[in-house]
Formats: structure tokens, sequence, C-alpha cells
């Protein structure tokens, strides 16, 4: 019966196993075991000779290597169920991991192996008072020993970078680089990617992104205005412009696939739309109102492009009002007169249509002078395309009527202009009380849940996986629950973000930790994380309780904790225990782990979502776990018989995981193995 790996994969042999597929005379033999020759793969790239270093375009810097090491090196980790400290553990999809993000992506590279649709992601900007990661895999063994679980748990650490430091760039892309390339496993082929970012690494990581996602797969750079430049604070002090900008890189995984966002629009108050104009000395053009479209008279027919027929019809005696009309024949107000008129409403124009010349010259040719037409084709292309749509066009020169509807949305009775968005968006109307949004206070950092939700928005896909691995206060979190609500979606996420503690060592920080000793919050990240996701949820709740589907509404979240294995060091180095050691090594796993934390490694060495459905039942007076139905049975007693297996059986599972020692004798375990595999069951020990 075989054993479970129970590690993450070892990406360097993968990558070597795929080149020896492609290139097998450049794979080789070192005291190492297999590797690549390099001299023959860079000749077997190249339609010349290859003599040496040539200079090439690239981007490089100190340390690079080592951080694609750091990428590939496999850890001998696993994430532990906390469920004190989730909320709906056994019914919510959402997963919160707390840990070091390079352990974490590692770890979650079987299970959610390209399925993740979206990632946002906001790291340290580098800024020389921020923090970053310091990863450094150049060390001895005993050094990495500790550090990837096979002996005491260390985990990631936190230095900051000062811009004294003369590795103040390498050391960032050191930590940048291989949790970006991690990020792109996981990436769906239509995936994307949004990295917020700041001026002091834009230019740094455009390279580094092209170099992990390919240039081909960039999407675009997004300017947001963040924050006014009000007063003169500092004006002519300093050498630079003050700075308000920060920007969103945007990659996707393969460009060839990658769907088209959806249109993104900032959605601006009517009534503050026509104020601003009269303010501004501008003409404001949707002033007029079709009451009634007339008698309908067919009078004959064009043709498009391709042939099809463009039907004409002369309207008879309709009735055009302005707002100012209908605001004194109805005696409502001006706004009134938006909302309830907003389809009716137009203003003129002279498209740059084939359809209008076409209708112009048959109107002509039929000897027609009416002032108001109409006419009904079905569009080629654009948002009508092959549906029968309906236009007017007003006068003698067959103006255009453009409705306001059609750049406008009644939201909660109240109509806004819509107004298409580009690569600069303003949210700075979104940040005046940002470090309170969520219900909770968080000044490092936080990303207006606005703006998040409008990447969310702009996706194809509202029932998917979201990633963010630098969750700092949880605004993804928040974001998506507010989306869900809102669009109907069923999206879930899946946030990391390391403990990191809030140190008293500014006046800042000392106010802010009282605040959280009088909200009885421990002064960790992502203790505040965690109960933002719990505040917001409960907020949510109480905003939409009259939403049908707000009883839906997923507002839970799963915690699981980067931790060593669960595993003794016998289980992955049997050939290094010496014979002393054996009596004491008779039980593999190690003592205070429970039969939860082995299913979660289980879960994650199979490549099974982390958020199933977890059931718990008792079989022949052993506890069984089954995770997503019956797709895994999991008992991890000390003894099992032949008597259970069967009875298990019963219950139909696909994959099984019982415990290595649980049997009483070897011909036990044989008789169990020809059990399963009669029954058509995959079964593996730990």
């Amino acid at each position: 019966m075989d054993k479970l790996d129970l590690q993450t994969p070892n990406f360097t042999d993968e990558n070597i196993q795929k080149l020896s597929e492609i290139f097998p005379h450049c794979v080789t033999e070192s005291s190492k075991g297999k590797s690549i020759d390099f001299d023959l793969l860079k000749q077997e790239l190249s339609n010349h000779i290859v003599e040496g270093n040539k200079e090439r375009y690239q981007l490089t810097w100190p340390g690079k290597a080592e951080s694609l090491v750091t990428a590939n090196t496999p850890i001998n980790k696993t994430l532990r169920p906390y469920r004190d400290e989730s909320k709906d553990f056994d019914k919510t999809e959402n997963l919160f991991i707390e840990g070091d993000n390079l352990d974490a992506l590692k770890l979650l590279q079987e299970t959610y192996l390209g399925e993740v649709k979206m990632i946002y992601i906001d790291p340290p900007y580098n800024t020389g008072k921020d923090f970053v990661y310091k990863d450094n895999f150049t060390k001895n063994k005993a050094e990495y020993d500790e550090e990837s679980g096979n002996k005491n748990e260390e985990g990631g650490r936190l230095v900051s970078n000062p811009d004294s430091n003369g590795r103040y760039h390498s050391d960032w892309l050191s930590m940048i680089y291989p949790r970006l390339k991690l990020a792109r496993n996981l990436l769906h082929e239509k995936g994307v990617i949004f990295i917020s970012i700041d001026d002091n690494e834009q230019a740094n990581l455009k390279r580094v992104c092209d170099d992990v996602f390919g240039e081909d797969n960039f999407v675009n750079t997004i300017s947001i205005n963040m924050k006014n430049i009000a007063g003169a604070s500092g004006g002519g002090e300093d050498k630079k412009l003050k700075k308000n900008i920060e920007y969103l890189l945007v990659y996707t995984k393969k460009y060839i696939e990658f769907p088209s966002f959806k249109n993104v629009y900032d959605y601006i108050a009517i009534d503050d739309v026509v104020n601003s104009y009269r303010e501004e000395g501008k003409s404001w053009k949707y002033t007029s109102v079709l009451v009634y479209e007339g008698n309908k008279e067919y009078i004959g027919s064009a043709a498009d492009g391709d042939g099809n027929e463009i039907k004409i019809f002369l309207r008879e005696e309709p009735v055009i009002k302005s707002v100012n009309q209908v605001v004194n024949d109805e005696a409502i107000s001006e706004a009134e007169v938006y909302a309830k008129y907003a389809a009716r409403i137009f203003q003129t124009a002279m498209p740059q249509s084939s359809i209008r010349p076409r209708v112009m010259e048959k109107v002509s040719e039929l000897g027609g002078n009416g002032d108001f037409y109409s006419i009904e084709y079905v569009p080629r292309s654009g948002k009508n395309k092959g549906r029968v749509y309906e236009q007017f066009y007003k006068g003698n020169s067959f103006r255009l009527l453009a409705w306001l509807g059609d750049v406008s949305e009644k939201i909660d009775g109240v109509l806004y202009k819509k107004e298409l968005q580009g690569t600069f968006w303003n949210f700075v109307g979104e940040t005046k009380n940002l470090s309170k949004e969520g219900s909770i206070q968080f000044s490092n950092g936080k990303k207006p849940v606005a703006m998040i939700k409008r990447l969310l928005s702009m996706q194809n896909d509202n029932n998917s996986i979201i990633l963010d691995f630098f969750a700092g206060s949880a605004s993804t979190a928040h974001a998506v629950m507010e989306q869900n609500i809102e669009d109907g979606g069923r999206r879930k996420y899946v946030l990391v973000q390391y403990p990191e503690e809030i140190e008293s060592n500014t006046k800042e920080n000392k106010e802010y930790l009282k605040y959280l000793e009088r909200e009885n919050i421990k002064p960790i990240v992502t203790e505040i994380s965690k109960e933002r996701i719990r505040r917001a949820g409960i907020r949510i709740k109480t905003d939409n309780a009259g939403n049908d589907d707000v009883n839906e509404l997923d507002i839970g979240f799963r915690v699981l904790k980067v931790d060593s294995s669960n595993m003794k060091d016998v289980y992955y180095t049997p050939d290094k225990t010496s014979q002393g050691d054996i009596l004491d090594l008779a039980n593999n796993i190690k003592d205070e782990r429970t039969d939860e934390d082995l299913l979660f490694q289980v879960l994650l060495s199979w490549g099974i979502d982390l958020s199933v459905k977890i059931e718990r039942k008792e079989i022949s007076g052993r506890t069984v776990y089954f995770a997503d139905d019956d797709y895994l049975a999991a008992c991890f007693e000390n003894t099992l018989d032949e008597g259970f297996v069967k009875e298990l059986i019963k219950c139909s599972p696909r994959k099984a995981v019982l415990r290595d020692s649980s049997f009483e004798s070897s011909s036990i375990k044989i008789n169990v193995e020809q059990l399963f595999k009669q029954a058509d069951i995959e079964v593996k020990v730990i």
C-alpha cells in the first residue's frame, strides 16, 4: 500500500522532466542527480553558434538565481485548521490562511493549480519604511532543515528594508519574484492578476511581470488617483511633486484565451451632472423628451452592407417636449423628470454609421417629406447584435436620437450618468474615511473596497476563486462579500496574511494599540483582518435584510495556519533514522496533532479543495471523516480490521486514507489493500 507524499512538489525536478521531453540530449547526470547541460540547451535555442555569454535584453539582479531556487524548493509543511478562530467552519467556502505567503503558495500548488480566476495583491511598496519578507535559501543544511519544516518551525521573517540598504531594490525583487512565479501556476488560463504599486518599484515590477507572465500577456497599467493635493503643505520645500497616484499592473496567464473585461463606469447623479454643466457654462444636451412616438406607418425598406433588411417607418404627429415643459406640466422636479423619462429623454447626433446614409437615400428615393422616422433592423455587431433594434431620426438631416437611458442607470430610484472609464480611475472620494472602512480601523495600506469591487465586476465569471496573498486588513474579502450580494455571484476567496505584530515604535502605533485594546482585538494584523471580515459580514447582511439572496451569502471563513508537517522526520527520511530511535518512532505522527490536522494535510497532498464540506461519522466504532461528500474517506484510528474496512467500503468513497500503524499485522494490511482494490477505491496510508 503506497504512502502519501505529504510535501509540496519539487518544481526543479518537474522543470527538468519537462525540458527532457523536448530536448532529451540536453539532460545529463551529476553528483546531485539528473540535471540540464545549459551549454547544449543554449545552443538548442539559438540559430547561430553560441560562444559564451553575449549581451542580451533581460532583467537580472544580485539574488535572482537564489530567488528562483526559493520558488522551486519543496517544503515539509502543512496547513492546520483552527475551528475556534473560524466563522461557519463547516459551511463556508472561503479560506483565511495565516503564515508566510511563500509557504502558503507552495502548499496550494496541488489543490489550486490553474484554478484561480483573479488575483489581487497589494505588496509592500518598498518605500524604505515598510517591511518585506526575507527569504534566504543560500544556507547550510541545518539552517535549511529548520526553515523547510524538517526540524523546528521558524517560518518567514519580516525585516525592514531601508533605502540606505545596498541591496534595496534587489532584496525587494528577490521577495516578489518567487511569489509571482508560484502565483502564476495557480492562475487560470483565462485568469488575471492585478498588482497595486507606487512609483518606487513600478518600473521594476513591470519588468518582473514581463519575465514571469510574459510581455505578450501584459494587459494594462491603470493609474489611480488616491488623494487630492490640498493646500501648500511642504510646497516649495521639496524637489518632487506631491504624490497622489498609485498604479495597478494587469497581466493575464494567457492573453489569447483571456476574455475582454466588462466596461467600467463611474456613476454620477444626474442632478450633479446637470448642475456642474450649468456652473461651468457648458451646454447640457439631454433636454428633450419623446412623450409620444407618433403613429407608425411602414413606407419601405433599405438594406445593410450584407443585404439584410432595414425597415423604415414614418412617424406622424409625435409629441416632443422639453424637460422644463414636463416639469411645469406634471408639477414634478427636474430630477423626477429625469428619473421617470430616462429612456425617452434624448439629444440628437450625427453618427458615423453606414446605416444612416442608406436610410436617407431610400427615403429620398421614396419621395418622403416627413420630419420624424424610425427604423428596425438587426445589428451585426455591438451591444444590440443579433436582435431587432429600433432607432429614431429627426429633421431633414436625419439626426439620430441618442437616449439618456443608454448612458445612465437608475439605482434605488436615483438616475446616474455612466461615465465610461479607461486607465485613469479616481478614488479620492473612497479614501476620505478609508482607515475606518469595514467597521475597524487600520491605517497601514488599506485599499478601498469600491476599487476591488470594480476589479471583481470587470470579470466575466462571478462564480470563481479570488486570491489575495498580501491580504492586509482583508479588504478583498469585504469586497467579495459585497459584490456577491450586489450581483448574485458565488465567488469565494483565499486570503493569505503573515501574523505581523503591531509594534509601539511610533506615536501613531501607540494610539492605535490603545484603540485595539478598547475593541478587544489582539495587536496582530491577522487578528485585525479576521475581526474585520466578521464585522463586515454582519453589516452586509443587516444592510441587505430585504434582499432575497442574503440568506445564501457566505460571510464565513475557514482559518488555516501554516505549520510544520504533522509527520515526524522519520516519515520523510527513514534512511537517516538510527536503530536506537526505532521504538520511539513507532508512531510517525507528532503527538500534538489531531485527526483534523491530518485530514487537511491529506487534502493538500491529494489536491482536494480545502473548502469542501467535511462530515464526521461513526463506522464500526471508529471516527471517519468524509470530505466532499463521498469523494474521500479518512480514518486515523490506531486499530483497524477487515470488518471495519468492509463497512467503510459500503459508503462507496472514491479515495480512502488510513493510518499505516493501525494494522495489527502485515497480513491484515495486505487483505485490506485487496478489499479496496476489488471495490475500485484508491487507498493510501500515512
